[in-house]
């Protein structure tokens, strides 16, 4: 048992600061996006986001108290309870938007997705790590496709299409790391880039809308490209330093759908403008850098292999979100770690972080 004092030498000071300061700037843009001009601000989301926070500070104090090699012997059950809890999602779910994606407990929601991407990694995690120095064997890669295959497809019927691609490269991270032949990982690459063409009849019409919107707004300007039209002008009106906190136009004046979730970022850049943007981005460099940084100085295969996952899946996340609400990449309805509302991303993501953190504390004792 390692001495408390001795773990804390370890503790990632920074990344805790930067996971904190990243969701205070969120509450902030939360409670512009949820407020309407010439009415009083609305703190109800921003009291229910606090209270999420709330349960995961509580929980990312237990999880970095208890070694993670016990999360990853209980990995496989995880993972079997979050397929379970996906299966039935299809059953009993509660369906928004035509998306049968969440738990309804009385006023409580649970979206299991979020939570099968922590149950995903430390998965592969204690998979990759029980094979050490065999993954070059081309046999070996059948059992992480299939862990990633099985919950891809049943999110993909939620339909949430976002969140089954970020398993994707968090796969292919994690096995290169793990030792897997880089030339097996680009042959399998690029027969699914060659194969992609034959999803297209496996998805909801309203998918395909938004995939042509994405190359051509103007095709729908008032249903399916309404929102990245919007999400654009609000983006590009904001300047260099934007109009200012409760000044956006597109924001307050109602123009600029699901802005307090996956399209908060265009509420950032609207507010703040680009100066501002770059902030909110830098902090999300230095999360993922200090992520990166744990996994490259940890001895412990898996414990690298935890971080190395967590951090792909980070930096996928913010990418697609920002890419999307500029126009860069279709919309699939993926919100931005830390900052868009939602208890069980917030909740998931601090896991996540606490993780990381719990690999960090320990990556000199293997």
């Amino acid at each position: 048992m390692i001495p408390f004092k001795e773990r804390m030498r370890d503790f990632d000071k920074t990344l805790f600061l930067v996971t904190i300061a990243i969701f205070a700037v969120g509450l902030v843009f939360l409670l512009s996006a949820t407020s309407i001009r010439g009415q009083d601000l609305n703190f109800s989301y921003v009291s229910k986001q606090i209270s999420s926070a709330v349960l995961a500070l509580i929980l990312l104090v237990v999880i970095i108290n208890i070694n993670y090699q016990r999360f990853l012997d209980a990995a496989w059950v995880l993972y079997a309870l979050s397929v379970l809890a996906l299966a039935l999602l299809l059953v009993i779910g509660r369906a928004r938007f035509g998306a049968q994606r969440w738990f309804a407990i009385g006023s409580f929601t649970i979206q299991p997705s979020e939570f099968l991407k922590i149950a995903f990694v430390l998965t592969l995690s204690a998979y990759i790590s029980g094979k050490k120095w065999m993954m070059e064997n081309a046999k070996n890669l059948v059992i992480p496709f299939l862990v990633c295959a099985v919950p891809f497809l049943l999110v993909i019927l939620q339909p949430d299409l976002g969140t089954g691609l970020l398993l994707v490269p968090a796969l292919l991270a994690m096995l290169y790391v793990g030792g897997a032949n880089a030339k097996h990982l680009l042959t399998v690459t690029a027969c699914g880039i060659l194969f992609s063409p034959v999803f297209w009849q496996f998805l909801k019409d309203y998918q395909r809308q938004r995939l042509l919107v994405f190359m051509n707004p103007s095709i729908d300007p008032l249903g399916a490209g309404y929102t990245i039209i919007q999400s654009k002008i609000a983006v590009g009106s904001g300047g260099l330093f934007g109009k200012g906190w409760l000044a956006g136009t597109q924001n307050q004046l109602n123009f600029l759908p699901e802005r307090h979730t996956d399209f908060i970022f265009s509420v950032v850049g609207e507010e703040w403008g680009f100066f501002g943007s770059a902030i909110l981005l830098v902090l999300y460099f230095i999360l993922i850098k200090r992520i990166f940084r744990i996994a490259r100085l940890t001895s412990d295969l898996s414990g690298k292999l935890i971080a190395t996952g967590i951090g792909t899946l980070f930096a996928f996340q913010v990418i697609i979100n920002i890419g999307m609400t500029i126009g860069l990449m279709p919309v699939v309805g993926i919100p931005l770690i830390l900052v868009s509302y939602g208890g069980s991303s917030l909740v998931a993501t601090s896991i996540a972080v606490a993780l990381v953190l719990n690999v960090g504390m320990r990556r000199s004792t293997f």
